[in-house]
């Protein structure tokens, strides 16, 4: 899958470098896989889930959340967003115009 765009998770793990060894193992095996579907995507990551059109994903033992879109047609991967847990459950993630 292509990531669109590792400069977020960078930029998230610089100011949260407990994040950063969490995030990279998560790249690293999004980057390595041929998902065709949600149901292949959870047997590597069991714990995402699907909120609307997006895939969440729990980071660095559920301190963090990663919102992404993915088009498994065209093996992409976007992400939305990276989140502590307390913004994330303020729900506004879910303003993005590819939520619904």
């Amino acid at each position: 899958m292509q990531v669109i765009t590792r400069s977020r998770l960078e930029t998230f793990w610089k100011n949260r470098p407990n994040s950063e060894t969490s995030l990279l193992l998560w790249y690293k095996r999004t980057v390595t896989s041929n998902w065709p579907n949600f149901v292949e995507l959870r047997k590597v990551f069991p714990s995402a889930d699907q909120v609307g059109n997006f895939a969440v994903f729990s980071i660095s033992g559920n301190k963090y959340r990663l919102i992404t879109f993915i088009d498994y047609t065209h093996r992409k991967v976007f992400i939305r967003a990276v989140l502590t847990h307390a913004e994330y459950d303020k729900d506004d993630w879910k303003k993005d115009s590819w939520y619904q």
